[in-house]
Formats: C-alpha cells, sequence, structure tokens
C-alpha cells in the first residue's frame, strides 16, 4: 500500500513538471533580432531600394539645385547674346538707352528744325548698350545697325557719336558722362568677364549638381566652393550693371541745356535678377546637403541607419 502511494506521488510529480515546461516553452518571447538587422538590413548592409527610400530628399534638393542652375544658366545667356542684332527678344535686351531724338530742348527757337539738322550729319535718335555692343537707330526706323560684338565691350558715348558725325561737326556732351568714362570702362569690362564665368560655371553644374552630393556629402564641399564662386560672380555682375544703367541714366539727364534722355533696360535688369535669385538657391542647396540629409555613403558605410518606420539615425 505505502510503495503504491509512492508511485502516484512520483507520477504526480511528473505530470507537473512537464506542464511547467510546456508552459515555459509556449510564453517564452521570441528573441528580438539584432539591432545592426532591424536598423541596418541584412548582414549590416542596407538594401538599394532602402538606400533610395532612405536618400529621396536628398535627391529631391540636389535636382532642385540643378534646376535652379539650368533657370539661371538660361537667363545668363539671355544676358549674353541680349542686344547683339534686331530681333525679337534680343532688341529689348540692353542695360540703357540713350535718346537723343529731341536733344534740343523745345524751348530753343527753330528747335525742331535743329534736331532734324542734327540727324543729318549723322546723330541718331537713340543708342542702346549690351554686353558685346551697342545699336542704333531712328524712332521712326527702329534699329538700323548694330556694332559688331566685341570682347570686354565698354561703350564710349563719346567716341560713337563724334565717329558718326560729319567732318568737322561736334556736339556739346554733358560733362558728367565725360568724368564717368574711365570708370565705366573698367567697370564694364569686369562685368562682362563676370557675366560670361558665371555662366560657364553654371552649366558644369547643373550635370553635377545632381549626382556627385547624393553619392557622398564629401563632395558638397567642392560643389559648395564652385557654388559660392558662381553666386560671388552673377550677384557682382548683376550689382555693376544695375549700378552702370542707372548711373549714366542720372549722368545723362543731368545736363539741363540739352534734352537727353535715358531709360534703363527692364528686360535685362529682369533677366540679372533671376539668374541671380535662382543661383543663391542652389548656392544655399548646396550649403545645406554638406551637413544634412543622409548620403548613399552615410548609408553604406554605417554612419547612419535605417530604423524599421523608415528614419534615419546617426549610428551609435
Amino acid at each position: 500500500m505505502a510503495l503504491k502511494s509512492l508511485l502516484n506521488l512520483r507520477k504526480r510529480n511528473s505530470s507537473d513538471d512537464d506542464t511547467t515546461k510546456e508552459r515555459y516553452t509556449t510564453q517564452s518571447p521570441t528573441r528580438p533580432a539584432s539591432s545592426e538587422q532591424t536598423l541596418h538590413g541584412e548582414e549590416g548592409v542596407p538594401s538599394d531600394e532602402q538606400i533610395k527610400r532612405a536618400t529621396r530628399v536628398r535627391r529631391f534638393f540636389a535636382y532642385s539645385a540643378s534646376f535652379g542652375y539650368l533657370v539661371s544658366w538660361v537667363f545668363l545667356i539671355l544676358i549674353l547674346v541680349g542686344n547683339t542684332s534686331d530681333k525679337p527678344v534680343l532688341r529689348n535686351t540692353y542695360f540703357y538707352k540713350l535718346n537723343l531724338a529731341d536733344i534740343i530742348p523745345a524751348s530753343v527757337p527753330n528747335a525742331q528744325l535743329i534736331n532734324s539738322i542734327a540727324q543729318t550729319i549723322g546723330l541718331h535718335d537713340f543708342y542702346q548698350v549690351g554686353l558685346w555692343n551697342f545699336c542704333e537707330g531712328y524712332q521712326s526706323q527702329g534699329i538700323t545697325f548694330c556694332s559688331k560684338p566685341e570682347t570686354l565691350y565698354w561703350f564710349n558715348p563719346v567716341e560713337v557719336i563724334m565717329n558718326e558725325l560729319l567732318a568737322g561737326a561736334t556736339i556739346a556732351i554733358p560733362a558728367a558722362i565725360i568724368t564717368i568714362l574711365s570708370v565705366l570702362r573698367i567697370t564694364s569690362q569686369i562685368m562682362f568677364g563676370f557675366f560670361l564665368t558665371a555662366c560657364v560655371l553654371n552649366f558644369v553644374l547643373i550635370f553635377v549638381s545632381p549626382i556627385l552630393p547624393v553619392k557622398s556629402r564629401w563632395w558638397s564641399l567642392p560643389l559648395s566652393i564652385f557654388s559660392f564662386a558662381s553666386m560671388i560672380l552673377t550677384l557682382a555682375a548683376s550689382i555693376i550693371g544695375t549700378v552702370i544703367s542707372f548711373a549714366f541714366k542720372y549722368a545723362a539727364e543731368a545736363q539741363s541745356d540739352l534734352n537727353i534722355h535715358a531709360q534703363v533696360g527692364l528686360s535685362m535688369f529682369v533677366f540679372m535678377w533671376i539668374a541671380t535669385g535662382f543661383t543663391i538657391w542652389s548656392f544655399a542647396v548646396h550649403s545645406g546637403m554638406g551637413c544634412c540629409c543622409a548620403s548613399k555613403r552615410d548609408l553604406k558605410s554605417g554612419r547612419r541607419l535605417i530604423r524599421p518606420d523608415g528614419r534615419i539615425i546617426h549610428a551609435g
């Protein structure tokens, strides 16, 4: 009887142990995957699809910088070719326009006759100035002649007008214009070089911007340098062009005894500052990508990790 009780007790204990093992086996939590796999993909290397999703913000800004350079380059081209011929858009793209149609004020006796005589001896109604040359013409006919494009061109109104007058004919030139001719020559040549160089830089950056910065943030440093140079050149050239145009207008109209008018080219003014604005935007984007937005190299090297929810975090 005692032996039978002992066997029943051992059988009951064995049953309890099996139940406990089964309970622990079914309720034990699954072991979480390693943080490397959870945050960085299998074998510590993110897939191409993960990299593509993780770098889409950087790609967006890279393409926006490239688009900014494209727009800026188009308007720089318009600045470069403006006023080179009597064609639509080009004929209205000039820095400033000198109007001599009624150079003798109406208050002077026989002013209309004298103005007609001025045209007879070779004086045109207007002269407009571009980056490479000048064009001249009459109000009734429009542009009749554009000078040959010239590298580092600058407009010398005294020389141009005197060369077109008949032999022995002279005309009074406002003293204010004569005093600024030397400054006009230097600044015009600087502006010419700045616009041309900026156009070349922006053309190159159109194709480089959407490729190299996405691969590595290290590329943003040299690109930011070139982008900064392009921004400074475009901005400085636009400032010089604006100052020259308004200064020439003021100097031409400062002579009260002559009825000389001057106007700033609206198209050229708009083109310059649109090109400048988009170049500044592209430079700001390149500067920001140097410290923000994960690149492909960051993800592949492990400096940046991809969380399961798609967020990017710093390693460690």
